[in-house]
């Protein structure tokens, strides 16, 4: 029996650096029978200061060197890039393109109970509203505070994760969004979720964390059964994983190895300028 060559050619996922490999995890948590192609944005990290042109161009960069990978569908697992240059790029290319914002506002709106709703992010992201524009377009009664935490971002990749600083930023941060009376908060980037179990610890049990790498992992199993895309039965217990980078890749291979349920043998540099 022939297997259907698009059936087993492997998910795209890419991100500014390595905050989209909780993303990648969630997939090979959800979806262990799916090839993953990764690419982090490493030189050119972070995204979350860069003007919407950039991020377009840079996206259009990594969609043309994905696409050299046969990837059958490919995950923005950045929210910034999600918020400025998903619609873009979703029109361009011929291939599901998904992103993390929407799967993230549509749960915390499943959660909420009292229709307030905080979102952290980086600065772009939170500028851009992108959140409060999905979640308004659904239901407009639901009000939304967005809080940008760029500190975040750093502290996670130099591997603060567990340190007293990390501590004071959050409390500088969320202090406002803990003392308002949101009931859900969306973790609106993707290096958050490292964070998560200190931001619970913080802000307490009565707000709902959202995590949006979760919720798009489960969108794009919805979207591969739909259209009939899924991966078959596979040897082994997971799929094949390959990691690209355009910078720094023994950091990010150390990084990978300290999140991810599998360990990475090799992540190969590449120049994505050239694409």
């Amino acid at each position: 029996m022939d297997i259907d060559v698009k059936k087993t050619a492997p998910i795209g996922v890419f991100d500014s650096g390595v905050g989209g490999l909780t993303v990648a995890r969630e997939i090979m948590r959800n979806l262990p029978k799916e090839d993953i192609v990764y690419f982090g944005d490493t030189a050119r990290v972070p995204y979350g200061s860069k003007s919407k042109d950039n991020i377009i161009r840079y996206s259009r960069q990594i969609i043309h060197f994905l696409q050299t990978k046969g990837v059958k569908a490919i995950v923005i697992a950045c929210n910034t890039a999600s918020a400025l240059a998903l619609d873009t790029v979703k029109d361009e290319f011929d291939i599901p393109i998904i992103g993390v914002v929407e799967p993230g506002a549509r749960a915390a709106l499943a959660v909420t109970e009292n229709k307030k709703i905080g979102v952290i992010g980086t600065e772009a992201t939170v500028r851009s509203s992108m959140y409060e524009k999905i979640i308004k377009g659904i239901n407009p009664e639901v009000s939304v505070i967005g809080k940008a935490c760029p500190l975040f971002v750093p502290l996670v990749e130099e591997g603060f994760k567990k340190h007293q600083v990390t501590d004071e930023i959050i409390d500088y941060y969320l202090a406002g969004l803990k003392k308002s009376d949101i009931d859900a908060l969306i973790l609106g980037c993707t290096h958050y979720p490292l964070l998560r179990s200190k931001i619970r610890e913080y802000v307490g049990e009565k707000i709902t964390l959202v995590n949006p790498a979760y919720e798009t992992a489960m969108d794009l199993k919805r979207i591969l059964q739909e259209m009939d895309m899924e991966n078959p039965d596979i040897e082994g217990d997971h799929g094949s994983y390959s990691f690209y980078v355009s910078d720094a890749a023994d950091k990010f291979k150390q990084f990978a190895n300290s999140i991810l349920p599998y360990d990475i043998e090799t992540t190969k540099q590449i120049n994505i300028e050239e694409y």
